[in-house]
């Protein structure tokens, strides 16, 4: 479903979900921050897809780097910069920017935005190259099969605390989460995101965090 997050899974109600998270996905949150962080460096800028209220985006910026976000949720960047002042949020579409080219040394997308946005995935990720400089990084992340168990069982606490629908235990499965008002989660594997960078050329490093993420890094070439 689209816009789901813009429209129900927001503010409030998306921090709630992090402070939910039991500690096997707390561990897996602060894996995938961490191994983020190792890319951003002082004075870097920096582009978040998909940043929410911030969560992620103020460990960027505590590296001393220029971070901007940008969601398509109202209520969360409202909530974000009420929060955090020292933050850039923008209302913006990941897979129609509004920056020119070459903008941002960092680009990410982590927690499994490439499934989450519901935009069409080669889009998103010619506008994450697009604004990227040269020598740059742009930063996927989806879940590892390993932590399967743990995703579907934290998606069920959301749903008991109504953040989202009751799961569809039938078409649940595979890397698939199905909600039954139409929310569903697909985990991007390996094999996804080599066949959709094979079609633009473009060679990625492919690896396994705490068993618990999957990092699809892309290093720009310099012109």
């Amino acid at each position: 479903m689209k816009d789901y997050y813009a429209r129900k899974l927001n503010a409030e109600k998306l921090a709630l979900c992090y402070e939910i998270a039991p500690p096997r996905v707390r561990q897996y949150l602060e894996a995938e921050i961490n191994y983020s962080l190792q890319f951003v460096h002082t004075k870097d800028s920096v582009l978040e897809l998909g940043c929410g209220y911030g969560r992620a985006q103020k460990r960027f910026a505590e590296k001393g780097a220029f971070v901007v976000g940008i969601d398509t949720s109202f209520e969360s960047l409202l909530w974000g910069k009420e929060n955090r002042h020292d933050l850039q949020f923008v209302g913006m579409n990941a897979s129609l920017l509004g920056f020119p080219d070459h903008s941002f040394d960092r680009i990410f997308c982590i927690q499994n935005g490439l499934s989450a946005f519901k935009v069409e995935p080669l889009n998103l990720l010619g506008e994450a190259l697009r604004v990227a400089k040269p020598g740059g990084n742009v930063v996927f992340s989806s879940y590892s099969e390993r932590f399967w168990k743990d995703c579907l069982d934290w998606f069920k606490i959301q749903s008991r605390y109504d953040l989202i629908g009751e799961i569809d235990d039938e078409k649940t499965g595979n890397g698939r989460i199905v909600c039954k008002d139409g929310f569903t989660a697909r985990t991007i594997r390996p094999d996804d995101f080599l066949s959709l960078t094979s079609r633009i050329g473009i060679q990625v490093k492919v690896e396994e965090v705490d068993d618990s993420s999957i990092f699809f890094v892309i290093r720009v070439e310099k012109e």
